[in-house]
């Protein structure tokens, strides 16, 4: 049975991990990152407006899962992994390809730890994801 004290922690974790992950996302839409990638040319600006409602869907559904049931964490998170490896192999420009490569190999990572409650690298991974994927696309 668990503690008052894992309960309260359970929330508080599962409240910071999605401020996190929204904010995340949120600087993906907000700060105009992924605006440029248009101008990359080829299918680029697709696949970055693909990766961004990746990212939004992702926090929608991260949001109803329990902060006790890491298990459906890391199973949402490892969805959205191999969903940005997907665009990854779609993405004509090489750098958007290794930045997307690079962002589905940390996600992979984190739906591992995640997985067993440690959403530590989850929170990091999801805080860098718009200057990564942004820089790929301006």
């Amino acid at each position: 049975m668990r503690s008052l004290w894992q309960i309260k922690w359970e929330g508080a974790m599962r409240y910071g991990v999605v401020r996190a992950l929204a904010g995340g996302v949120l600087m993906l839409g907000v700060s105009g990152l992924l605006g440029a990638c248009g101008a990359l040319g080829g299918n680029s600006g697709q696949v970055c407006t693909d990766t961004k409602k990746a990212f939004q869907q992702y926090i929608t559904q991260v949001r109803s899962v329990p902060a006790a049931e890491p298990a459906q964490w890391g199973q949402a998170t490892q969805r959205l992994a191999t969903r940005i490896d997907g665009l990854a192999k779609k993405a004509d420009d090489g750098t958007l390809k290794k930045a997307l490569q690079a962002e589905s190999q940390r996600l992979n990572t984190a739906a591992a730890n995640v997985g067993t409650g440690d959403a530590a690298q989850l929170s990091a991974v999801i805080n860098d994801t718009p200057a990564r994927i942004g820089k790929a696309c301006d």
